[in-house]
């Protein structure tokens, strides 16, 4: 039992942090759907395509949970606090080059080919999440000092006091109650960076105290280091671009869907809000593996790797299989949270049924979905990232972006096509890790990155 114990300690509070951050986007897009239709057409497409700017910087700042987890486990205590540093100047590069993309926005939306209305929402949204992502890539870099030491429950209040602080905030700003201006979806994207803000302030607050300095020089040790920069980014980068193609693999369907109809662009707004009930807890799961992976081979112990693997495999997919009840037992009342206060029922029927039938697909590869994130997050541990770098960027190409991109525009293929490649690229990408993970790094820690 102690495998499950260690696996449950370190990511349930992940997984509620997770889940913090699912609930804000979760509430800010009912929020939205409430609003307008039109609102909720854009804020994904838009919030997508920020993150898969943002995932490249946030992907390197949180490979730092790795250093600090094997710093941790091999002992080296004082190597915590430069190794912070290293991921803070790192976020500060980062939200100057985030700012830039300000000027992209416009030709960017006019390229997706979006209805006119919908594609002035998504510039909006767009510039400012990527102003304000500079300060989420700072929160994520900071909160790696407590999760890597597998201190997780820090993470989980911290990321709860920001969801509690945004939810109200949120439908404030959009709607214009109490004091606040009716700002619609630029509500929606301000309310998010502020969030973000109080989030890193309070990481921050908590991190560099006398106490922390004494054990971990957080402020001691806060020299830019070129040697350990480089390891992070040498690590980081492959890392990031793992976390970027995936990411880029699912712009590109969201995109795609837009060219297909507004219904069908807004119903899989719809569906995919209702998925990140799966997939934010499992990116939890995954930080947790990586954490725990990561001390294991800090201490030159490969077995509680291992031991703690399976374990953590095995828990999520009861959760899992929790989803994937409700996902096909009880859709209605999820997708009712979305319908306008403007439509009726019946005029909101061609939506319910479509997102019925497109949440039957997601229940098709979230037992996929789920393998992969954790293999993902075993191999960052084990600071293997250059593998999952070249096979998810070849099967996100092969298998998703180029057969959407010829079934939607040669063939008018529709929007059941480009899910059911979403499943097999799923499906592939497992596969592949499955078979790397017997001969990799598991078994030994070479190259590991905590020298």
């Amino acid at each position: 039992m102690k495998p499950y114990r260690q696996v449950l300690r370190v990511s349930l509070p992940l997984v509620v942090s997770m889940s913090s951050t699912m609930i804000m986007e979760f509430t800010d897009r009912i929020f939205l759907a409430n609003y307008s239709l039109d609102a909720i057409a854009a804020a994904l497409p838009a919030g997508i395509a920020a993150f898969l700017f943002i995932s490249f910087f946030l992907g390197t700042a949180q490979y730092l949970n790795v250093f600090v987890a094997q710093y941790t486990g091999s002992g080296k205590l004082q190597r915590v606090g430069a190794a912070l540093w290293q991921g803070i100047y790192f976020s500060l590069l980062s939200a100057v080059a985030m700012a830039c993309l300000f000027f992209v926005a416009r030709p960017l939306f006019e390229f997706g080919g979006h209805p006119p209305e919908v594609r002035v929402l998504e510039v909006t949204y767009f510039r400012v999440l990527c102003l304000g992502s500079g300060v989420l890539i700072a929160a994520t870099a900071l909160s790696c000092f407590f999760s890597g030491r597998g201190k997780t429950r820090p993470v989980m209040i911290i990321h709860m006091i920001g969801t509690l602080f945004n939810i109200p905030l949120d439908y404030a700003l959009i709607n214009g109650v109490w004091f606040f201006p009716e700002w619609g979806i630029l509500g929606a994207g301000i309310a998010t960076v502020v969030s973000w803000m109080l989030i890193a302030v309070v990481f921050a607050f908590m991190i560099f105290s006398g106490e922390n300095n004494r054990i971990f020089d957080v402020w001691n040790r806060r020299a830019f280091e070129a040697n350990l920069f480089r390891r992070l980014m040498r690590y980081g980068i492959p890392s990031a671009i793992q976390f970027s193609m995936d990411i880029f693999a699912f712009t590109f369907f969201i995109f795609m869907v837009g060219r297909i109809g507004k219904l069908q662009l807004a119903t899989t707004n719809i569906v995919l809000a209702i998925n990140s009930l799966a997939f934010m807890p499992m990116m939890g799961f995954s930080l947790a593996t990586s954490t725990l992976v990561g001390q294991a081979l800090g201490r030159n112990r490969p077995d509680e790797a291992v031991a703690a693997t399976r374990a953590t495999i095995q828990v999520v997919l009861v959760y899992i299989f929790i989803l994937l009840v409700i996902f096909l037992l009880i859709p209605q009342p999820l997708l009712a949270l979305f319908r306008p206060a403007h439509l009726t029922p019946e005029a909101f029927a061609g939506i319910a049924e479509l997102g019925i039938v497109l949440l039957r697909f997601v229940a098709a590869y979230l037992f996929f979905d789920a393998l992969y994130m954790v293999c993902i997050g075993v191999l960052k541990g084990a600071g293997d990232t250059r593998f999952i770098m070249w096979s998810i960027g070849t099967l996100s190409l092969a298998v998703m972006i180029l057969p959407i991109y010829i079934g939607v525009e040669v063939f008018n293929a529709g929007i059941f096509f480009c899910l059911e490649l979403r499943h097999l690229l799923c499906h592939f990408v497992v596969c592949g890790v499955f078979l790397a993970l017997p001969a990799g790094p598991l078994e030994a820690a070479e190259g590991c990155p905590n020298g």
